[in-house]
């Protein structure tokens, strides 16, 4: 029963949130931000501490079963173990392995020290959430959505085909073995998961030695001849519990002073204890307190049109830190841009966060989903009915390229695909009625939606385009 229940809620997370990365919900997408919202790195980064100090108790009282619920690469990887399994004289393939504990830690350790220090490239490359978020927008969204492919960064479709290639290989051959040797969320709740009130127990006075529990576990943390778990392995799936003929296998409750003594010696093989996890957490929170105020480099703009000094950012981002603070570049807004203005920066330390390019369209002024789609903060909510107050940039005009002064033809294309009305024309000569006009920009009203950059004919460079603040400014 238990089984049957959770995989009955995984599906429906992992519909969810892949429904979202293929970008097909229209305005029903903000129906599902429930999904990306719950998932753990998303919450610590938009330091949702409810949802965090959710996802801890969740595991304190049943163990990992975040990895196989709520984890969208969690439970693709139990799809694409499942197909293995159904190949002929596979269905009992797994074994029990020592966990190797120093590389979970080092990774972590890692993973954690990237974030202090701004390497965002290595973050996105190891978060699990936004790993699955590359894989379905890049690989499979560009044919749904468009009937095509139409890639938008060749860089990122490489990183999601090698990412997608080693969780397959891995899950294919040996189940969990990304979860818990590499995914720096599965460690730490692996840690929490150690001391959960519920826990699968193996009755030795029922079990027959037939090692079918451990043959099937996709965790491979069973030692079924000591009659062991690993719980900072286990993932709470369940399937144990539904394979063993002779019912030894149940969760017990587990903080009493007896069980709690043989739950310990089961972990004595831990070479990270809790005293080390807590001193290298307090020595890292202490590097993130001297790093606070580290620089951030710029990140490059997408556009061989246009060159900016500064990238321009999604409406709601608030400034360049903030972005790179918060974004794990899992592309979930990007999928999700009807006016496909989004592009995953190229910058090294901001590869494949979102910049905003102008050449498939301009940042609509009805539209506000990536900013309510955001599950980390990255992008901050904002209403469509207040987002002429958001400035995100401003219009640059450059009257060399301009077919006005260039070729002395009457344009005013960008005055009248200016959707705020920040440009006006003006006469060349004022004495003359019949005089040439050109374009003056308001930076006061305009807000950088980059409709004036799209609509400019001027060729091969534009005439007008929209320079980024690295700072958005906010009208009260």
């Amino acid at each position: 029963m238990f089984r049957k229940v959770r995989i009955i809620l995984a599906a429906i997370f992992f519909i969810a949130i892949t429904l979202l990365f293929l970008g097909i919900c229209g305005g029903y997408a903000k129906w599902l931000s429930w999904a990306p919202k719950m998932q753990f790195l998303p919450a610590v980064l938009s330091l949702n501490l409810i949802m965090v100090a959710a996802l801890i108790i969740l595991t304190l009282i049943i163990g990992r079963i975040y990895c196989s619920v709520i984890c969208p690469l969690g439970v693709m990887q139990d799809v694409i173990s499942w197909i293995s399994s159904k190949r002929k004289g596979k269905k009992n393939r797994f074994t029990y392995s020592p966990a190797i504990s120093w590389l979970r830690y080092v990774i972590l350790g890692l993973f954690i020290l990237a974030i202090v220090f701004g390497v965002h490239s290595f973050v996105a490359l190891l978060a699990p959430y936004s790993s699955y978020g590359r894989i379905v927008s890049n690989l499979f969204a560009p044919a749904v959505q468009l009937g095509h492919y139409h890639i938008l960064s060749y860089y990122v479709f490489g990183v999601a085909v090698v990412t997608l290639v080693v969780i397959f290989v891995l899950a294919w051959r040996n189940g969990r073995t990304y979860c818990n040797t590499i995914c720096p969320v599965g460690t730490v709740l692996g840690f929490f998961s150690r001391f959960a009130m519920f826990r699968p127990m193996m009755d030795t006075s029922k079990c027959v030695n037939c090692k079918l529990c451990g043959r099937r576990c996709k965790a491979s943390c069973i030692k079924y001849d000591a009659h062991k778990i690993d719980y900072s392995r286990c993932v709470s799936c369940g399937d144990c519990i539904d394979n063993c003929n002779k019912g030894a296998i149940h969760y017990h409750f587990m903080w009493k002073g007896k069980q709690q003594k043989d739950f310990a010696a089961i972990n004595k093989e831990a070479s990270f204890t809790r005293r080390n996890f807590l001193t290298a957490t307090a020595m890292l929170a202490t590097t993130a307190a001297l790093a606070k105020d580290k620089c951030l480099p710029k990140a490059e703009d997408t556009s061989d049109k246009v060159i900016r000094e500064t990238p321009i950012l999604p409406p709601g981002a608030i400034s360049a830190e903030n972005m790179a603070d918060h974004c794990t570049g899992c592309q979930l807004c990007i999928a999700n841009c009807p006016g496909h203005v989004l592009r995953p920066s190229m910058g090294l330390m901001t590869f494949m966060q979102p910049t905003i390019s102008y050449e498939k369209g301009f940042c609509q002024p009805d539209c506000d989903k990536c900013s309510n789609l955001c599950p980390t903060g990255a992008i901050r909510p904002i209403k469509a009915e207040t987002k002429f107050k958001v400035h995100i940039g401003h219009a640059v005009w450059q009257g060399f390229n301009c077919l006005v002064l260039n070729k002395n033809v009457a344009c005013g294309v960008c005055w009248q695909n200016c959707p705020y009305g920040a440009i006006t024309m003006l006469p060349l000569d004022e004495t003359n009625p019949d005089s040439l006009q050109y374009p003056s920009i308001d930076d006061s009203i305009c807000v950088g939606c980059g409709a004036c950059e799209k609509a400019c004919p001027a060729r091969p460079a534009k005439a007008i385009y929209v320079e980024g603040y690295s700072k958005q400014v906010f009208d009260k």
